[in-house]
């Protein structure tokens, strides 16, 4: 069912913070009072001129609105994030100030979860190493190195929300033994519970890693949790590059600690270390989880409505959760 049509334009100003998807861009222009905050010649200026008529912000879940920003916006009511993930914000300091957040949740699980298991697969069978092989010239000219087999494989999934719980959904089609690894034990879960990163990776030939971002979880996967992954073990992250400890990661690919990863985030995007451009072993993917027409559509479309909700009733349709940061 297509959304109401939006109401008649406040006279309050909506900010637009980042670059958007272009059609949210066009409709945020159409129906609210809206300042592109990066087309403006003097952003200070501004902010210190007209920052107190800006009551809600929008902003991708990678810019976030930080302190500095934050505080120049006194009657600021509302942050939407185009986007899952919103540790870019601080969101208890936000509260704090009667500020309420909001993010994209579900509308981006499948998708994440497919290019995940798509990950692990292509890694495991070396599909993109194979991809390059051929086009190289070198079939016919030597044999194509054996891979691995996913297949009843023992996969851990660190991080058990929604994207965690799609990506196991879908690997019980390939008769893998998954487990899992959260504070606490998921309640209905029928998988194997482990209560660390590396006890996960110990016990696991692939580590997918679908956890928050944010400090809580900065280089959750270390050199100790790669060492216990082991040679012939696997990582994929469809998460965010914070949570695994690049230079360690850099250091287990190039000596053959690890058999190979997937990644499709990095601690800074988006520059990625020479080392991992130069591994035949690695898969490196440019932050397209959810980039599909289909769900950045539907992102588009959730974040409108909870500014729209904001805007006409002052709350937010989906507020991100009370206690923790952006759940993965």
């Amino acid at each position: 069912m297509p959304n109401p049509p939006f109401p008649a334009c406040a006279p309050d100003t909506v900010l637009q913070v980042s670059a958007l998807l272009p059609a949210l861009e066009e409709t945020l222009s159409e129906h609210f009072r809206t300042v592109r905050l990066p087309d403006l010649p003097d952003p200070a200026a501004y902010l210190r001129d007209h920052g107190g008529d800006v009551v809600a912000a929008v902003t991708s879940a990678r810019v976030g609105v930080d302190d500095v920003l934050m505080d120049a916006l006194p009657r600021l009511g509302a942050i939407v994030h185009f986007g899952v993930g919103y540790e870019t914000t601080d969101v208890v300091r936000a509260r704090a100030r009667g500020i309420d957040v909001s993010n994209t949740p579900d509308v981006l699980t499948d998708c994440v979860a497919d290019l995940a298991v798509g990950a692990l697969i292509d890694v495991m069978r070396r599909m993109s190493a194979a991809d390059r092989y051929v086009r190289a010239g070198g079939w016919g000219t030597a044999p194509f190195p054996l891979a691995s087999r996913m297949s009843g494989k023992r996969v851990g999934v660190l991080g058990l929300g929604r994207i965690g719980r799609a990506v196991a959904r879908r690997l019980d089609g390939f008769g893998v033994r998954v487990s899992y690894c959260t504070r606490s034990p998921v309640p209905g879960v029928g998988y194997r519970h482990l209560p660390t990163a590396e006890a996960l990776a110990e016990a696991s030939d692939a580590l997918v890693v679908t956890v928050a971002g944010g400090s809580g979880t900065e280089g959750l996967v270390s050199a100790a949790v790669l060492d216990a992954l082991g040679p012939e073990g696997y990582l994929v992250n469809v998460a965010r590059g914070s949570v695994v400890d690049e230079p360690a990661l850099v250091a287990a690919v190039a000596a053959g600690r690890i058999a190979g990863a997937a990644l499709d985030v990095f601690a800074d995007e988006p520059n990625v270390p020479r080392a991992l451009l130069e591994s035949d072993r690695v898969v490196l993917l440019p932050h397209i989880a959810s980039a599909t027409h289909e769900t950045r559509a539907a992102m588009g479309d959730l974040a409108l409505r909870n500014l729209r909700r904001f805007m006409t009733e002052g709350v937010l349709l989906t507020p991100v959760p009370e206690a923790s940061p952006s759940a993965h």
